[in-house]
């Protein structure tokens, strides 16, 4: 009698056995089965691991610029960005395989956007500056401009840094010129005063109309201004300095840098550069 139940018991541990091991094999089959559907691309994709690929994932490029920086940057009469610098963006967004969108707002406030994520990267004649360096990264520069200082054509007072000492000189906000004027031309030169604007046209029309004594720019910016508006100014002595521009993005995008430095290599290389330079300037590129 004894053996009989001792078989039953044994019987029925047996059946506890197989339907235990049945029970974690199919967890452990539907573990495997759920992984696999995440690894394939199933509903838990996973995020492009950097800027680049989220870049070319969306299909487009934000690039800023402020739109009123001829013939950098401006809004042509169809209202369409137009320009060297917007060239330059719609050719490196061509080579990254996506559509280029335009931001237009003012030189100031275009750091701030970038930082927010608001843009991609900045092409707007930003000059590469160690002090810029700090919270940017840049690609490889892809125009070098010449600065000068511009008065009214009848002033003879001012032709050097040096005579700048009491006098009035507008500068763009927030761009590497008042930096330059303030950190380098204030500390040796002595006490001038420096006003600030938010475009070109504003600090010629003020130079034009005697409210400041002078201002600093490159040629290439300031031709077609005065062209269009009949300003009676002038450049004069040596170039003070030259400045390099660069599209700058954020702080490290290596993968992104690399990818823009291959653009403008590229352009450079075929010709594509040249023929946006002299488009622009009605000359060749200095070497």
């Amino acid at each position: 009698m004894n053996t009989g139940f001792n078989t039953r018991k044994n019987k029925t541990r047996k059946g506890w056995t197989l339907t235990a091991l049945l029970l974690i094999t199919v967890l452990v089959l539907s573990a495997c089965g759920s992984k696999a559907t995440t690894d394939n691309g199933g509903d838990a994709a996973a995020p492009a691991s950097n800027e680049l690929e989220q870049i070319k994932s969306a299909g487009v490029i934000k690039v800023g610029m402020m739109g009123t920086y001829r013939p950098y940057n401006f809004l042509n009469d169809k209202k369409e960005m137009d320009g060297f610098d917007a060239d330059i963006a719609r050719e490196v967004a061509k080579r990254l395989g996506v559509e280029v969108e335009f931001v237009s707002q003012e030189f100031s406030g275009l750091t701030p956007s970038l930082q927010s994520k608001k843009l991609d990267a900045i092409i707007s004649q930003m000059t590469i500056t160690d002090e810029r360096k700090k919270a940017l990264d840049f690609s490889d520069p892809y125009i070098t401009n010449s600065v000068k200082i511009i008065v009214k054509e009848d002033n003879n007072d001012i032709t050097t840094l040096e005579d700048f000492k009491g006098k009035t000189i507008g500068v763009g906000l927030g761009t590497n010129d008042e930096t330059y004027l303030r950190n380098e031309v204030l500390p040796k030169v002595g006490d001038f005063t420096i006003k600030t604007y938010d475009d070109v046209i504003s600090s010629l029309k003020d130079l034009d109309a005697g409210r400041i004594d002078a201002t600093i720019n490159n040629l290439y910016a300031l031709k077609p201004i005065v062209d269009a508006n009949g300003f009676k100014i002038k450049a004069v002595g040596e170039p003070i300095k030259s400045d390099q521009a660069g599209i700058a993005v954020r702080k490290d995008n290596p993968e992104l840098v690399a990818a823009l430095n291959d653009a403008i290599k590229g352009m450079k290389d075929d010709g594509t550069y040249n023929t946006i330079f002299k488009k622009w300037f009605n000359e060749e590129p200095a070497q």
